[in-house]
Order: C-alpha cells, then sequence, then structure tokens
C-alpha cells in the first residue's frame, strides 16, 4: 500500500463507520451465495492456505528482490504469475495480445515517479458466458519497495497476499469454468505496478483501459489481507474500504457473501471522512473509483512491519488469508452472476 497520503480533491464522502457482519435487507437479496450454488461452492473449496502459501513463499522471496517497480526482482515475479497463468489455461485479454500492459517510464515520471524504469500491469482474463462486455475487476499490486542499504524488503502481507489472492480466486473461477459454471460476467484479474511510488499501473490502465470504463462493473482490490493489526490482534475480521461510497447495493452484495460463508467481522473504521489515514485515496481502487466505476477495498490494517524488511512469509496467518480470500470470491462471484448490473447511485 502506497505509504504517502493522497489528496482529497474535494469529493464528499458519506458513509457509516464501525464493524458489522451484516446488513438490513442483505438476506432478502437474490443471491448465488445464498442459495448454496453447487457451483460456487466448488469453486470456493479451491481456495486453500497452503496453496495462498506455496505462491506467496515465491512471491516475497529474496531472489524477488523486493519486486521494486520495474527491477528485474519485480520481473521474475511477473514471471512466475505468467506461468501460473498459463498452465490454468486463463489467458491474457484478446484486445491486448498479451498478458503484459506497458507502464512507460515517462508516464511515471510526469507524475512524480522519479527516474523508474518501464515497468508492466499483469492481465489476465475469463469471457464471461452471457454479458461478456461487462467487466467485474479483481486487482492487486505487485510490486513492493525493493532493496534498500543491501536488505530485502520482501513485502509479504504488502502486496503479496493481495497478488496471490487474485491468483487463487482466478483458479477459483476456472475451476468453474472448466465444469460449465463459468462467469455470467468477464471477469478481469488485474495485477498493477508502481502502487508504492503513486499509484502508477492502475492511474495508467484506467487511463488506458482495455476494456471501456464504462462497461466495467467493479474493482475489488486486495491491498494487504495476511496480517492483524493490534487494533484486532486475534480476531477474525477484515477491513472493507469504500463499498458505499458509489453503490448502495455494493456493501449489501459483499455482506450478504460474508454471512453465507465465513462471516467476519467486517470493519469500516477508514470509511468515516474524518480518519486520518484517508486510506481510501492509497490504493489502485481510488483510480476506479475517480472514474465512477464502484470498489471495494479489503485490508488487514496497518501493522508493526508495515514497509519494513520484516515482512516476510512466515508472519502470514494462512488460514486467515484463506477466509478473506474466500471472501471476495464470494463476492465477485454474486457481481459477476447476478441479473442485473449493481448499480452506481451516489456520488
Amino acid at each position: 500500500m502506497k505509504k504517502m497520503l493522497i489528496p482529497l480533491l474535494g469529493l464528499a464522502v458519506v458513509v457509516s463507520c464501525g464493524t458489522t457482519k451484516t446488513s438490513e435487507g442483505a438476506s432478502a437479496q437474490s443471491s448465488s451465495v445464498a442459495n448454496a450454488d453447487k457451483a460456487f461452492l466448488s469453486a470456493y473449496k479451491t481456495i486453500k492456505a497452503d496453496e495462498l502459501k506455496k505462491n506467496l513463499y515465491v512471491i516475497a522471496s529474496d531472489e524477488m528482490e523486493g519486486r521494486d517497480t520495474g527491477s528485474p526482482g519485480q520481473k521474475k515475479a511477473g514471471e512466475y504469475m505468467i506461468n501460473y497463468y498459463k498452465n490454468l489455461g486463463i489467458t491474457p485479454p484478446k484486445a491486448l495480445g498479451s498478458y503484459y500492459q506497458k507502464v512507460p517510464a515517462e508516464f511515471m515520471k510526469k507524475r512524480g515517479g522519479g527516474n523508474l524504469p518501464d515497468s508492466e500491469n499483469i492481465l489476465a482474463f475469463i469471457e464471461g458466458s452471457e454479458k461478456p462486455e461487462e467487466i467485474v475487476v479483481v486487482s492487486a499490486h505487485y510490486d513492493h519497495v525493493g532493496t534498500k542499504n543491501g536488505v530485502v524488503y520482501n513485502g509479504a502481507d504488502d502486496d503479496g497476499s493481495g497478488t496471490v489472492a487474485v491468483m487463487q480466486i482466478a483458479k477459483a473461477f476456472q475451476e468453474a469454468k472448466k465444469a460449465g459454471k463459468g462467469p455470467k460476467r468477464s471477469i478481469l484479474f488485474l495485477h498493477v505496478t508502481g502502487e508504492e511510488h503513486g499509484l502508477f499501473g492502475s492511474e495508467y490502465y484506467t487511463s488506458n483501459p482495455i476494456f471501456p470504463l464504462a462497461n466495467t462493473v467493479v474493482d475489488l482490490n486486495i491491498d494487504m489481507i495476511g496480517r492483524d493489526d493490534v487494533e484486532n490482534r486475534g480476531k477474525q475480521y477484515v477491513y472493507v474500504i469504500g463499498s458505499e461510497m458509489l453503490s448502495s447495493q455494493l456493501k449489501v452484495i459483499n455482506e450478504a457473501a460474508n454471512k453465507k460463508t465465513n462471516n467476519l467481522e467486517l470493519n469500516y473504521k477508514y470509511d468515516d471522512p474524518a480518519d486520518p489515514e484517508q486510506l481510501y485515496y492509497r490504493s489502485d481502487h481510488y483510480n476506479f473509483a475517480k472514474n465512477n466505476v464502484p470498489v471495494a477495498f479489503f485490508f488487514d490494517g496497518i501493522h508493526e512491519d508495515y514497509h519494513k524488511p520484516t515482512d516476510d512469509p512466515e508472519k502470514i496467518d494462512y488460514p486467515l488469508l484463506e477466509k478473506r480470500t474466500q471472501l471476495v470470491f464470494a463476492t465477485a462471484w454474486e457481481i459477476a452472476n447476478r441479473t442485473e448490473r449493481i448499480v452506481v447511485d451516489k456520488k
């Protein structure tokens, strides 16, 4: 997650705060999750802690040299991810013709990126069976802060955890597709670069979208979901940020999915416009929100190893990472398969 605060840009924010495990009316929503759809359950069960752990020990290994934007280590991590998608039979978007979307150095430099080299977003895609033109985005940044004074900052939680969660969610959707129950809407699995330096990869994508933003239904963004913070130590929880900023339906859908799965404590602390951290503006979902795309940002909090060389894979709570990943999958499944596209009815 980006460390520096982003200006509020005068946006109006009307939200609720605190924690909850469900919303009034959530159970009334027609939901494939609520109906315990067999295809959903089969796919859901493929999201496993041991597979998340296996991938994270690679993504957050010393070999990846902290995955700084455009670095050889980041490119190695990208190659690993692409091979993972190839092995699953998940292809890049046809319109792109590659898993890579180049993010030019010049683009980043103009936005304060200094002398960063060219880098790449990585995109994998499953086409929808009934409404392929409507796109559900599941995103995470795969860069981190690199190596400092010879010490590797592995970024296991930030954002190795989000990276492997997106990979596992993609596998779950692909398993459903192989069983003849692929998503009705298309799913874009978007791994963005340059987040730590200024949300550059997501800004580049939303400035140069492979699919029209008008057809983009939602961005479910995952940035740090493998640990806990001091305030919630030992709890089964996740922060959800921004889920009611633009759509009255997204928060309800997410809460219904949560209630019918692991029933985590959903914490809305960071939706408070007076919160000093202003996290709504500090990860990649924000570039979608600026373009009127509903977003939900899943986050575990700011813990003692945030942006330190001690953010290592052995400190991840893998059972909790599994549950949070399953929640994002369940939410994406419902949005991808419901009859009507979720509304954008807030500003």
